[in-house]
């Protein structure tokens, strides 16, 4: 599906989004002649975004689907290994901030690997980062403890990440790696002047 955006902005572009759908935004006033145009000259590129699209999203699948929680017994396994690892990381690493231990939970997130509360203090982890390094783990435990001091990603979170995990910009790179997700970050976008 081809779906057109009429913007104040001063070129066409098109990406894909991750249902594969080709997004167009289209400064305002442009004609549907051009637009026309502007998508035929370039679905040669459309038909490859979409392919590497479709690829990003199936190496995403396979790897969410390497910890199986589809039946009771796996997710109760599961959040008794992701409590026995994230539990004394959390106490420790809060500990050493200064912080108390904040009051902790799991979830199947497969958008996102925590999100802390800053009102209630309460942190919730991704039961998916059992499929990650430890010291990719650690690095989101540090992450969220670090957003109870500063709740936005500004120079002053990054100063803490610094001081408390000197290394998290090469464990958010591993992660990133590890779970295919770099490219989803990025995504495709093509820009045209017509």
């Amino acid at each position: 599906m081809i779906k057109v955006t009429y913007r104040r902005t001063s070129r066409m572009t098109m990406r894909i989004g991750k249902n594969g759908d080709v997004l167009v935004s289209v400064p305002i006033g442009v004609p549907k002649a051009d637009v026309k145009q502007f998508i035929d000259k370039n679905k040669s590129w459309i038909q490859e975004a979409r392919q590497k699209n479709y690829e990003r999203q199936k190496a995403r699948y396979d790897f969410y689907n390497q910890l199986p929680v589809r039946t009771e017994q796996q997710i109760h396994d599961a959040l008794e290994r992701i409590n026995q690892l994230i539990g004394p990381m959390v106490e420790r690493n809060a500990k050493r901030m200064g912080l108390e231990t904040p009051l902790f939970f799991f979830r199947p997130y497969i958008s996102r690997w925590g999100q802390c509360n800053v009102k209630d203090k309460t942190i919730c982890f991704s039961i998916y980062l059992l499929l990650l390094p430890e010291w990719c783990v650690e690095h989101v435990v540090v992450h969220e403890l670090c957003h109870l001091f500063e709740p936005s990603h500004n120079a002053r979170f990054h100063a803490l990440m610094d001081k408390y995990f000197p290394r998290w910009r090469e464990a958010r790179a591993e992660t990133r790696r590890i779970s295919n997700m770099a490219d989803d970050q990025d995504g495709d976008d093509k820009e045209g002047q017509d």
